[in-house]
């Protein structure tokens, strides 16, 4: 796994994407972050119904725990970039740039990563974050249950822009190099037909 800082000789663009402009893959990756969301939360509602969140047993818990969700999404997305951006650096990127634009947070840098360090970098958070919230989930109470599991299930359904590049990068040559400036990449290869 590594970062070029520097396109080597006889590459040239075979992909581009990017989010902001692309109106139509953009509404993709959100239907996809919806049905994950979905996948995710109807199967749980069998092991702890969701009525365990709207417990109001003491009004001032209940809504501590609302709370708590819009304040720990918020913590999340911070934490998902980061993991990027640390990523980013074990590949040897010296300079991450963070931002926001409205409907994306992202870590992006002008390095160009090989296949396996842009998929390691991907996948990084919602692999990281899918174990904590995970084992997190397993031991809170269970009227907390709801506002960890909702993170969780932001972690896996907001890593859908995350899990397509994954999915489409997989299918294209070995050889090929990524640089993700942050909601948008564009993707290098050698060869003369990679598609």
């Amino acid at each position: 796994m590594k970062a070029y800082s520097e396109l080597p000789e006889g590459y040239k663009e075979i992909l581009s994407i990017d989010l902001q402009k692309d109106k139509k893959l953009s509404a993709k990756i959100h239907i996809l972050a919806l049905i994950i969301a979905v996948l995710a939360v109807v199967p749980m509602q069998f092991f702890v119904p969701a009525t365990e969140l709207f417990s109001m047993e003491d009004l001032g818990l209940y809504s501590i725990r609302f709370v708590s969700i819009f304040v720990l999404i918020i913590v999340y997305m911070v934490l998902h970039e980061a993991v990027h951006g640390i990523a980013m650096k074990i590949c040897g990127t010296k300079k991450v740039k963070y931002g926001f634009t409205g409907s994306y947070a992202y870590a992006g840098s002008t390095d160009f990563y090989d296949k396996s360090a842009y998929i390691f970098i991907a996948l990084a958070p919602v692999v990281l974050w899918g174990i904590v919230l995970a084992a997190v989930c397993f031991f809170v109470p269970r009227e907390w249950f709801w506002v960890v599991y909702f993170i969780e299930v932001n972690n896996l359904s907001g890593a859908a822009g995350d899990l397509y590049v994954t999915v489409r990068f997989s299918k294209l040559p070995k050889d090929i190099l990524v640089r993700d400036h942050g909601v948008g990449m564009a993707v290098f290869s050698r060869e003369e037909d990679a598609r």
